[in-house]
């Protein structure tokens, strides 16, 4: 299957499930090539966005296991190599 490169960004609505986020991301280490986190600590929220290289399925499965998870949302855009 084909490689792609891309990013994936992540809306944490509540930081207390910042825990199940960082398993998920430790899960797909092998895809992920940055982090970048911001956290807004007044508001209880944070962004971090993903640099990710690998095929399709790999990086949906990534995505779609972020945005089960209750208070977090979750978007990857794609490029073909």
């Amino acid at each position: 299957m084909e490689k792609r490169i891309g990013t994936i960004t992540i809306l944490l609505q509540d930081r207390s499930r910042s825990t199940e986020i960082n398993a998920a991301i430790s899960d797909f280490s092998d895809i992920i090539l940055c982090r970048q986190g911001l956290p807004f600590h007044d508001r209880n929220i944070a962004v971090i966005s993903l640099i990710v290289e690998g095929n399709t399925d790999r990086i949906n499965a990534l995505t779609g296991k972020l945005g089960r998870l209750e208070g977090v949302e979750s978007k990857a855009v794609l490029t073909r190599m």
